[in-house]
């Protein structure tokens, strides 16, 4: 059974779109970084879907790059929020600016 390709881009773009949606719209970092990783997600299909495609194994070698990269990137963000919930409750991109070293 084979999925064409059409299919694998247009399910890539409908994720990317919600992540893009979910990063724009909210004001919470946490579910920005999850809109984030929506949209490596998809990015992660489609280099797969890609890769199936074409027979190629290195769009599989790249997705396991962006995991890579998801995984610091969700490191990084988990280390603003704590310091960001040490100052004052909640978990607001307006109240960045208020970590200063």
């Amino acid at each position: 059974m084979s999925i064409p390709i059409n299919t694998i881009l247009g399910l890539s773009a409908l994720l990317f779109g919600i992540g893009m949606f979910g990063f724009l719209a909210r004001r919470n970092i946490i579910l920005m970084f999850i809109s984030v990783e929506v949209m490596l997600n998809a990015v992660n299909l489609s280099l797969v879907g890609f890769s199936w495609h074409m027979d190629d194994p290195r769009g599989q070698v790249l997705a396991l790059f962006v995991i890579a990269v998801a995984a610091a990137e969700a490191g990084i963000g988990l280390g603003l929020v704590i310091a960001l919930n040490r100052n004052k409750p909640g978990a607001g991109v307006a109240d960045l600016t208020e970590l200063k070293w």
